[in-house]
């Protein structure tokens, strides 16, 4: 991979934060400018719409052969007609893979050959109403945006250390800030169900998640996690009109319209591209990104807008997570 810019960082503490020359609202194929991902295989989980399209349409564009893991296989099918179309374009095709089910994960897995660059685990749900279990007894925000990409990570290792060199990019949310993973009560069994506490603890997951592939570090392979920032996409289709309403982003006839501090789509997914391709990101791991750039840590209940609370940063709690994560896959 090739690039023209350079990289500054900057102190926090002990530790040294990593800056890119791209602005908070950089498009995907800025941040992809001059990166070549000519024989590059990549798997870009919910790639069939929001996020997940214009995170594809960066990466083939540049040259990678990319898989669209979605629920919905037919979903995708305007999408690779499109990108078929785009002169020295990557092949992209789609296949089936449902996070919330550990035999469609499995599925997935058993049937990839060759090596892995690059996995963009961007799929997710949001705050669903009410509570709702996997077969697998899972809170399925849960399952979905953490056990479904942990398994599919964890399952396809062998191709990512086949492949040399690669990246995991993990897509969270700055909803992780004020809620820690509960490992006595995770799936609510004995508290009170709350769709926000609930997501917010998978984001917390997926970071963590990122934090504790740093066992993977010496096998070539990294892993960092991002917020995307503000984007309406089809993530808010389990929000109520009133929820809507209350965040400023529907009038009173129920037409939407994003605020001014919101991101397009292809803004949006311009950070996980950064993370996925940039060479800026070279032997990087473990780390929490937002606006194309490294976030400081703060505290969880800290008020101030951005950051990556420090729980979610934590190598123990990681460490734990890793482990709970690896038995409920060997006992679901």
């Amino acid at each position: 991979m090739t690039t023209k810019t350079q990289t500054e960082t900057r102190s926090e503490g002990d530790s040294t934060l990593l800056t890119t020359p791209f602005s908070s609202h950089a498009r995907a194929l800025e941040v992809i400018d001059g990166v070549d991902l000519t024989g590059r295989r990549v798997v870009v989980t919910g790639g069939a719409s929001g996020l997940g399209a214009e995170t594809v349409r960066a990466l083939a564009a540049a040259g990678a052969d990319v898989t669209i893991a979605t629920r919905r296989p037919q979903s995708a099918e305007p999408l690779v007609r499109e990108l078929a179309a785009v002169r020295n374009a990557g092949q992209v095709q789609a296949a089936a893979l449902d996070l919330s089910d550990l035999t469609s994960v499995d599925a997935f897995v058993r049937a990839w050959r060759g090596p892995l660059d690059i996995l963009v685990a961007n799929a997710g749900i949001m705050a669903l109403p009410a509570r709702t279990l996997t077969p697998g007894g899972w809170e399925m925000q849960l399952a979905t945006n953490f056990l479904g990409h942990f398994a599919l990570a964890t399952g396809l290792h062998p191709a990512l250390l086949a492949a040399g060199s690669a990246r995991i990019v993990v897509v969270s949310s700055g909803a992780h800030r004020g809620v820690p993973f509960d490992f006595e009560d995770p799936h609510f069994a004995r508290r009170p169900y709350d769709p926000w506490v609930a997501y917010g603890q998978s984001k917390s997951a997926d970071i963590l998640f990122t934090v504790g592939a740093r066992r993977w570090a010496a096998d070539g392979i990294t892993a960092n996690a991002l917020n995307p920032g503000y984007i309406l996409t089809r993530l808010q289709r389990h929000l109520d009109d009133d929820t809507m309403r209350a965040f400023g982003v529907m009038d009173n006839a129920g037409n939407v319209k994003p605020l001014p501090y919101y991101k397009t789509p292809e803004q949006g997914a311009a950070t996980s591209v950064l993370l996925a391709t940039s060479p800026l990101l070279g032997g990087i791991t473990g780390r929490y990104f937002e606006d194309n750039q490294e976030a400081r840590t703060v505290r969880g209940d800290e008020d101030v807008p951005g950051g990556a609370a420090a729980h979610a940063l934590d190598p123990a709690a990681a460490d734990r997570l890793w482990e709970y994560g690896a038995e409920a896959l060997r006992t679901t």
